[in-house]
């Protein structure tokens, strides 16, 4: 017998020194929902469906990883998500910032030294430097 799956997961395991203030930032700063929570043992956060985070009893990195992780969202969102950050943890947002591949991108360091980057796709103008861009990278876009 053969295992299938309609659908394919990932998510990230975020360790946290205070679960109740990390699911406070995740669902009210990053528009996440408590998915389920197991009282001092984890929390799983979602966002749409497939964005995921595990938020678990651990200790807080001294420094803000490299690496990060990113997460779809709409346009319209980014400049909300950015402020309910800022609100909650001020000075945890940069940006949001236009990118050459046609997103905006606002770079959100959690309270637990995540780095959590909500990327939006902006409307695509054929007469753009980004258009431009993007053909010169192979890309078919249509032309004015």
């Amino acid at each position: 017998m053969t295992d299938h799956y309609n659908a394919f997961e990932m998510f990230v395991t975020v360790p946290t020194a205070d679960l109740a203030v990390s699911v406070d930032f995740w669902t009210r700063g990053l528009g996440f929902i408590d998915l389920f929570t197991i009282p001092g043992q984890l929390t799983h956060v979602r966002r749409w469906a497939f964005q995921d985070a595990l938020l678990v009893p651990g200790d807080r990195p001294a420094g803000t990883p490299a690496t990060s992780v990113s997460f779809a969202c709409v346009l319209s969102q980014v400049d909300d998500i950015a402020h309910a950050c800022a609100a909650l943890l001020p000075g945890c947002t940069t940006g949001p910032r236009r990118t050459p591949w046609n997103t905006v991108e606002l770079e959100v360091v959690t309270p637990e030294n995540a780095r959590v980057v909500m990327t939006a796709a902006r409307p695509l103008d054929p007469g753009s430097v980004e258009a431009r861009n993007l053909r010169a990278a192979g890309f078919d876009i249509p032309a004015e």
